[in-house]
């Protein structure tokens, strides 16, 4: 049962990884803080993660509270949500990044914006649909107090392993250079896929029992 539990966090803390992919995000992340001193760079960093681990709590949380009060049923949202991720995971694999995730006029107006940690580095960049998607299901699932709290602390787990990940964006960027950066991408799209794609099938047999 431990070890069947602790598969399950690691696979959330992967599916984190595949869906928000803080490596595909290092080139956005250098360009949008290229302005900045080491110190302020360090801020956003910081700042950005710890948005991040405060929207997937609250949607860890809150998220099915959210869903009931529109009358939405986690099925729905499963396959709705796998989709997403499955839209998200073939922009990915053709080597966009996050066109998806923000128009142009965002893109164009946080360049004007004083602090661009929240938005849109946090959101909608990083969390963006695919990772609350994600996050609520998984809750929704494992809702006992033991897992949710595990489920938190993967979350911290992954905001951790981000920061350093950005901490480290100017050297890794000039290590692995646009082509690695860009298969790294495109892996991380198919195993995002793959995610999607089982989220889609879990909702499908809960609503439709029968069929499958």
């Amino acid at each position: 049962m431990e070890q069947l539990e602790f598969s399950l966090y690691l696979k959330f803390f992967i599916g984190l990884v595949a869906i928000i992919n803080p490596l595909g995000l290092l080139p956005v992340f250098v360009s949008l803080t290229s302005h900045q001193t080491p110190q302020e760079r360090l801020k956003t960093n910081t700042t950005a993660n710890l948005a991040v681990m405060i929207i997937l709590w609250i949607s860890m949380f809150f998220g099915q509270v959210i869903l009931d009060l529109f009358g939405i049923s986690i099925a729905s949202f499963r396959i709705a949500g796998g989709s997403l991720i499955t839209l998200i995971a073939w922009s990915m694999l053709q080597g966009k990044l996050g066109e998806v995730r923000h128009n142009k006029e965002e893109k164009g107006e946080s360049v004007a914006k004083e602090s661009i940690a929240v938005v849109p580095l946090a959101l909608p960049l990083m969390a963006g649909p695919g990772a609350i998607s994600s996050t609520i299901v998984y809750a929704s699932q494992f809702n006992s107090p033991g897992q949710l709290l595990a489920l938190s602390l993967v979350v911290v787990v992954f905001s951790l392993f981000s920061w350093l990940v950005f901490r480290a964006a100017p050297l890794l960027f000039r290590l692995m250079g646009k082509t690695g950066i860009n298969v790294v991408t495109r892996i991380m799209g198919l195993i995002m896929m793959s995610l999607g794609i089982e989220i889609i099938v879990a909702g499908l047999k809960h609503m439709f029992p029968g069929l499958m």
